[in-house]
């Protein structure tokens, strides 16, 4: 008999890697022997295809089927390799006819229906990459499978279907009254059509809003210190809302991380709007960074990418929760090391965090009423260290709110017009940092800032006197140019001016720990 060969991808984080399918029907007694370093739930694959293809109406042979998934060095895990197994196995029955270079990617039930998986997206992008454009899914998965450009998707509800589709004799097989073809109504996106969090509602904050503002249009990190109620947390809400919809290439980034981490398989569309991950400060190193036991999963800074990672109550997280935030605050990528194999996610989120200023909350104003002894406060503020905040761009006092400003609340702009400013210095920006290849002024490498956006002596004289006394750091001074030249673009400046510039490092110096 043939050897039956299809096609698989095996995701090791959101890279793939093309998987041949082998079966190969012995003479020997029965059996059924899976190679290839398969992981537990692979392993569980032998019951199901063999009960998937009996429900089907063409159940596999009953000597001694080998199937091997190669290359063999590579670790494979997840039951997405299902579909792939039982075609190759009834390839080499003489069942169906050669499959070509299709990929299947789907999980069998007992009943012979597909079932969908995870991580399709990133999937499908790899098998496309790698020249292999026709790809066979579950139906609930079909319209995320055409998200990818040059695809050949097809979606089919059980391996019946399948089975027909490549040459089997249709009086053999138990077919249902699905057509199989497209996915399931309701998959849409429900959380881009939810409405976002609006400006308006926040009262008061001036000084604030303008920080936000800001911190958006030039994509930058930003803590916020004030006492409880002052609207901290409604502000980092609303931050997502005044960012620009993704491009093509970032939304698909964002969704394939989503796909890989979806609670239910199946995405619609591709994810147009910012993210916003807002992990409780309770959360764990493998929740907030990623991780977990056996393989790596992306946690909550990779959910994050291209949007916002708000860390409420940030003295409240574990130090070395927070510290593990600094590589991927530099570097844009989350490398992760397990016993199960090693993978990387992107991770370029824009990092808000919030705090007290004090552990009571109480330590602001002439009348404040602290109980906190000096020792808890540093102790609360320690465990955010000095090179985590600074990495971080802006720093602001967040101020509680009169009583005027409570009964009385002037008239706020809201999301939409402010949105408006932040995409004309976001056109600014990517003018000026096309030919370099940055998008906003927060990716602009420090040899630029002192090379070709070198700024003039007298301009820059306050960011030099603070190096040489030592109040900056040669981080923090990159840092404070990058958000001078934010400033000047939502001015409608082609270059930062000197108020551009102390207002910038007022930001920066802003916050005092106890």
């Amino acid at each position: 008999m043939p050897l039956g060969r299809t096609f698989s991808v095996a995701l090791l984080g959101l890279n793939g890697h093309i998987i041949e399918v082998e079966a190969d029907i012995g003479q020997t007694l029965p059996g059924f022997v899976l190679l290839g370093l398969p992981d537990a739930s692979l392993n569980e694959a032998r019951d199901r295809i063999r009960s998937a293809a009996q429900n089907a109406g063409l159940p596999l042979s009953r000597r001694k089927l080998t199937v091997n998934l190669i290359p063999a060095s590579l670790p494979k895990r997840g039951s997405s390799f299902d579909l792939a197994m039982v075609m190759a196995a009834l390839r080499a029955a003489g069942d169906v006819r050669d499959t070509g270079g299709t990929v299947f990617l789907a999980e069998l039930g007992l009943d012979g229906r597909l079932r969908p998986v995870r991580g399709i997206l990133p999937a499908v992008m790899a098998a496309c990459k790698a020249g292999y454009p026709d790809v066979v899914v579950a139906a609930a998965n079909e319209t995320e499978a055409r998200l990818v450009p040059g695809v050949r998707a097809r979606g089919f509800s059980s391996l019946a279907r399948v089975a027909l589709e490549f040459g089997a004799n249709p009086q053999e097989l138990v077919l249902d009254d699905d057509d199989g073809a497209g996915s399931p109504a309701g998959s849409a996106e429900t959380a881009e059509a939810a409405a976002a969090p609006d400006m308006r509602d926040v009262a008061g904050q001036v000084e604030a809003r303008r920080a936000l503002e800001v911190a958006a249009a030039g994509a930058h990190h930003l803590m916020m210190t004030g006492p409880p109620g002052a609207g901290k947390t409604m502000l980092a809400e609303r931050l997502p809302g005044l960012l620009p919809d993704l491009p093509d290439d970032q939304a698909m980034e964002v969704t394939a991380i989503h796909s890989l981490g979806a609670l239910r398989p199946g995405t619609a569309q591709l994810v147009r709007r910012p993210p916003f991950e807002n992990p409780h400060h309770t959360a764990s190193a493998a929740a907030v960074i990623g991780g977990g036991s056996g393989f790596p999963r992306p946690g909550a800074a990779s959910r994050a990418h291209r949007g916002v990672l708000f860390l409420d109550e940030a003295p409240e997280y574990e130090r070395r929760v927070l510290d593990a935030l600094r590589q991927p605050l530099e570097s844009g990528e989350l490398v992760l090391h397990r016993t199960g194999g090693s993978a990387a996610y992107p991770a370029q989120f824009q990092l808000v965090l919030a705090a007290n200023p004090c552990p009571c909350g109480r330590a602001v104003g002439k009348g404040a009423d602290c109980s906190c002894t000096p020792q808890a406060r540093r102790r609360y503020f320690g465990k955010l260290s000095g090179p985590l905040l600074d990495r971080v761009d802006m720093q602001i006092q967040v101020q509680r709110l009169s009583v005027a400003e409570l009964a009385r609340p002037e008239p706020q702009e809201d999301t939409a017009t402010i949105a408006a400013r932040v995409a004309e210095a976001r056109q600014r920006q990517q003018e000026r940092l096309r030919h370099a290849g940055f998008a906003t002024n927060s990716e602009v490498p420090g040899r630029m800032l002192r090379g070709p956006l070198r700024l003039s002596a007298k301009v820059t004289a306050a960011l030099d006197r603070a190096v040489e006394v030592g109040t900056l750091t040669a981080r923090g001074y990159d840092r404070v140019l990058r958000v001078a030249w934010t400033l000047a673009d939502l001015g409608g400046r082609s270059c930062p001016d000197v108020d551009d510039v102390g207002r910038a490092l007022l930001y920066r110096q802003q916050l005092q720990s106890p």
